[in-house]
C-alpha cells in the first residue's frame, strides 16, 4: 500500500516542481525584459539616480532585478580651446552633436573621439586637449541619446556605428587625413565594429577599456555588486537584442576584432572592475596581423587612462600614431 501511495505522489510532486520552475522562468524573463528596457532608454530627468551600486542589499537587489533608471547625460564642461559645434544628421532625421577643434600649429592629422555608455563628449575634453597639443585636429562626438545628440535609446555599441560613419565621412570630406579613431569602453566597441564592417578605414584605432561582448558587460554589472552573473546576463542580453532588433548574443567585440585590418592600440586598466584582463587578452589576440600593441595601466580602473598615468599615456599614444602615420 505504501509503495502505491508513493507512486501516486511522485507525479504530483514532479508537476509541482515543474510549475515552480516555470514560474521562476517567467519571473526572471519579466525582470530581464524590464532591466533591458531601462538600460537602453535614457530619461530627461537629471535627478534620477542611475547607479545601482548604492544603498543597502535589498535596494541593490531590487535595482538589479528591475533595472535602474538612467538620466540622459548632461554636458558638464566645454573645451578650453577654440572649437566649432558640428551637427550631423542620422538616417532617421535625428541630429548628432559634435565639437571640432584645430591645433595651433600645422595639423598632423585628425583624431575622432567616442565616449562610453552614459557619458558624452564633455568627458573626453582632457584627452582632446592633449591630442590637440600633439598637433592633431580633434572631433568629439556625442552618440545618440547622449549629451546634446537627439534620441532616448541606445543599443550599447551595436548600431552606433552610424554615428562613427557620419563623423568619419565628415572628416574625410574635409581632406583632414590621416584620420585616427579613439574610443573608450562602449566607444571602443563601436569602433571595432565599424572597422570590421569596413565603413571606416582609419590610419589607426586606439581602443581603451573595451568589453568583450554585450553579455560580458552585463556580467560585470552583476559582478561588481556581488550577485550571480547568470542567468541575469544571459536573459538581459537576449531581451536587449529583442528590444533593439538584433541578436544580442552576437554583439561581440572579439568577433569584430577578427575583421580589423588597420593598426590597433589596445589599452586597459589593471584594476578595472568592469572589464576583465581576460576579456582584453581575447580581444587583442583576435586582431589579425602584427600591427597591434597592448598596453596596461596597472593602477587604473574603468576610468581615464590619461588621468591615471599622464606622461605614459601621452608617450604611448603619440608613439603609436607616429609609428603608423597613414
Amino acid at each position: 500500500m505504501k509503495e502505491k501511495k508513493t507512486r501516486r505522489r511522485l507525479p504530483s510532486l514532479v508537476r509541482w516542481i515543474g510549475w515552480v520552475l516555470l514560474f521562476q522562468l517567467v519571473l526572471f524573463n519579466i525582470s530581464a525584459a524590464i532591466y533591458a528596457h531601462r538600460l537602453t532608454h535614457f530619461y530627461n530627468d537629471p535627478s534620477l539616480q542611475g547607479s545601482h551600486s548604492s544603498g543597502n542589499i535589498f535596494r541593490k537587489t531590487w535595482k538589479l532585478f528591475t533595472g535602474p533608471k538612467f538620466p540622459k547625460s548632461l554636458i558638464r564642461q566645454t573645451p578650453s580651446f577654440t572649437y566649432d559645434t558640428i551637427r550631423l544628421k542620422r538616417a532617421n532625421g535625428d541630429w548628432i552633436d559634435a565639437w571640432y577643434g584645430e591645433p595651433d600649429s600645422l595639423a598632423k592629422g585628425t583624431v575622432i573621439m567616442f565616449h562610453g555608455l552614459s557619458a558624452n563628449k564633455s568627458y573626453m575634453v582632457r584627452e582632446a586637449a592633449t591630442f590637440r597639443l600633439m598637433g592633431y585636429r580633434v572631433m568629439l562626438v556625442d552618440f545618440r541619446a547622449h549629451g546634446n545628440s537627439d534620441g532616448q535609446n541606445t543599443t550599447i555599441g551595436r548600431n552606433e556605428t552610424e554615428e562613427v560613419s557620419l563623423a568619419y565621412n565628415y572628416i574625410t570630406a574635409k581632406d583632414a587625413k590621416p584620420v585616427y579613431c579613439w574610443g573608450v569602453s562602449m566607444g571602443a566597441v563601436v569602433l571595432a565594429r565599424a572597422a570590421a564592417e569596413g565603413t571606416i578605414q582609419p590610419a589607426g584605432l586606439i581602443l581603451e577599456l573595451p568589453f568583450a561582448s554585450l553579455q560580458s558587460h552585463l556580467k560585470a554589472r552583476a559582478r561588481v555588486l556581488g550577485f550571480p552573473q547568470q542567468p541575469f546576463a544571459f536573459l538581459v542580453t537576449g531581451w536587449i537584442g529583442i528590444e533593439s532588433g538584433f541578436n544580442g548574443y552576437k554583439h561581440s567585440t572579439i568577433s569584430y576584432a577578427k575583421k580589423i585590418n588597420c593598426p590597433v592600440l589596445v589599452q586597459y586598466g589593471g584594476k578595472d572592475g568592469y572589464v576583465l584582463k581576460s576579456e582584453i587578452d581575447d580581444i587583442y589576440e583576435s586582431i589579425p596581423g602584427n600591427k597591434k600593441t597592448l598596453v596596461g595601466y596597472e593602477e587604473a580602473g574603468h576610468e581615464s587612462l590619461l588621468m591615471s598615468e599622464p606622461e605614459r599615456w601621452k608617450k604611448t599614444v603619440l608613439g603609436f600614431m607616429q609609428q603608423y602615420p597613414g
